[in-house]
């Protein structure tokens, strides 16, 4: 039975022991805010997947969209079967929770660990949220020669074995991070570094695409306004991610929302220039790389820093990252989406500069946080912290990630890469799905199925004038042979 009861006067949902005793009490608006935020971060999830999509050839563009949906329902499950319990039930230890709360139960009305202003299954339905995206942003590792099937055990796997102890150690009131005093507000280690690592691990297990080197794969992307679309559910849906964090409608969110706008848009400028100095031309891709570079350096940052603080996240974020899709190439690894540079290097900075900027008077903007702050407020060991929260979320996201991927190699049917090169010759919607995302799909021209076409031909001449060449030669020794025999030959 659920013990609450709403109080006319003061417009609040009061919570009440079993012994009827008052427990806790609700704001409706700060309720309605987190589902709210709860929508926008959903909204991301499909985000993801439309600006993957955009990024690749037109042959393995519905892969990656199909795969943002197919993830969410397998986070939504593993999360109602034990992940909540796994990353928030209170009674866990310093790395990881206990099935307390196994199968959500007794997850309904009495406060969250997150926030006593709010019940814990708003709080577990709003990190469900965080939990999908997380391996989302991982999985475009595999785009153009991963298998879909094996990818979906691959989610499940993760999210308990990776994503689950990060969270609980970051956000878990118990975990050993956030009792030794690291500041992630949204997300940096849990969400960003971890995948953007395993998105690491991932491309190397994999090992390259095929023509890797070559000028085949020195295309374009093959749909720039998803690349923009996707840009757009991601920057609207990071209101909630970052806002919401707060779980609470007030100043704090609203700082966070702030800064998190500000960051985007400097992060979007800030790669923009530094391609326009190569090119020439005032790039989409380039601006939407940068902001969701800003959006990615700000997230743990979000709710300790003031705006001032934000122009430079996303300055640092758009510059550094921009570089670091350059690492691909020095380290010889094919992360053709760049997510280690936007999201591990993002996360990095971001929780870095978070230990340089962070403002105990920013997080009191809610009335009742208290930190010590970052150098401004001269709490120099923040640094310390910040550095060993982001060393420990990249290590073990990335030996984590291998291990699976190496046992999931050696178990029959789950190898992660397409069994054959003609996989990735027709490409993964049609070898994989079955399906394609349009009408028509140009392969010979997007695989380098011109040189194939090209060898092919050259191959179908050299045999006619064999053949040709045969048949004059048997007309001289024979004599009998017409210039019609010849000529049908």
């Amino acid at each position: 039975m659920v013990n609450i009861t709403y109080d006319t006067t003061s417009e609040s949902i009061q919570w009440h022991l079993s012994n009827s005793t008052q427990g806790g009490v609700y704001s409706p608006g700060d309720i309605a805010w987190v589902l709210a935020s709860t929508a926008l971060v959903w909204l991301m999830i499909p985000g993801v997947g439309f600006f993957y999509s955009g990024l690749l050839r037109r042959k393995n563009a519905l892969s990656m969209i199909g795969l943002s949906v197919m993830c969410l329902a397998v986070v939504s499950f593993q999360w109602f079967f034990w992940g909540f319990s796994l990353a928030f039930s209170e009674t866990g230890s310093r790395y990881i929770g206990n099935l307390k709360y196994f199968g959500l139960r007794g997850v309904l009305d009495q406060p969250s660990i997150g926030s006593a202003r709010i019940p814990s299954i708003v709080f577990c339905v709003y990190q469900l949220m965080f939990a999908a995206i997380t391996p989302m942003i991982a999985i475009g590792a595999i785009a153009e020669r991963g298998r879909i099937g094996p990818t979906l055990v691959f989610i499940f796997i993760w999210s308990t074995l990776v994503y689950d102890p990060i969270a609980c150690w970051t956000w878990n009131t118990n975990g050993w991070s956030f009792v030794l005093g690291g500041l992630d507000f949204a997300g940096g280690t849990p969400v960003h570094i971890s995948s953007g690592t395993a998105a690491l691990a991932i491309s190397i297990y994999l090992g390259k695409r095929r023509g890797y080197g070559t000028e085949r794969l020195a295309y374009k992307p093959h749909n720039t306004s998803y690349v923009v679309i996707g840009t757009v559910f991601l920057w609207f849906g990071w209101f909630g991610f970052n806002g919401g964090s707060a779980l609470s409608a007030n100043l704090r969110a609203a700082q966070a929302c702030i800064v998190t706008n500000l960051a985007a848009s400097v992060g979007g400028l800030t790669w923009m220039i530094w391609d326009y100095r190569l090119e020439r031309k005032w790039s989409a891709v380039g601006f939407c790389s940068g902001a969701i570079a800003g959006l990615v350096a700000i997230t743990p940052a979000s709710g300790f820093v003031g705006s001032p603080a934000a122009v430079l996240f996303g300055v640092m974020a758009g510059t550094l990252c921009n570089f670091a899709t350059q690492l691909k190439f020095l380290l010889q690894y094919d992360d053709c989406l760049d997510i280690f540079a936007s999201h591990t290097i993002g996360g990095v900075v971001g929780n870095i500069l978070t230990a340089l900027f962070a403002q105990a008077s920013v997080a009191g903007f809610d009335g009742f946080t208290v930190i010590g702050g970052g150098w401004l407020d001269h709490h120099y060991i923040q640094l310390g912290y910040q550095v060993a929260d982001s060393v420990s979320g990249l290590s073990y996201s990335f030996v984590m990630t291998t291990i699976i991927l190496w046992v999931m190699h050696y178990i029959p049917g789950l190898r992660m890469r397409v069994s054959s090169p003609e996989a990735e010759i027709i490409g993964i919607d049609d070898a994989e799905m079955g399906e394609f995302a349009y009408d028509y799909v140009g392969i010979d021209a997007e695989l380098g199925g011109a040189d194939t076409l090209r060898d092919s031909m050259q191959g179908e001449r050299v045999q006619k004038n064999t053949t040709q060449q045969q048949a004059v030669s048997a007309e001289k020794e024979g004599g009998g042979s017409s210039e019609g025999e010849v000529a049908g030959a």
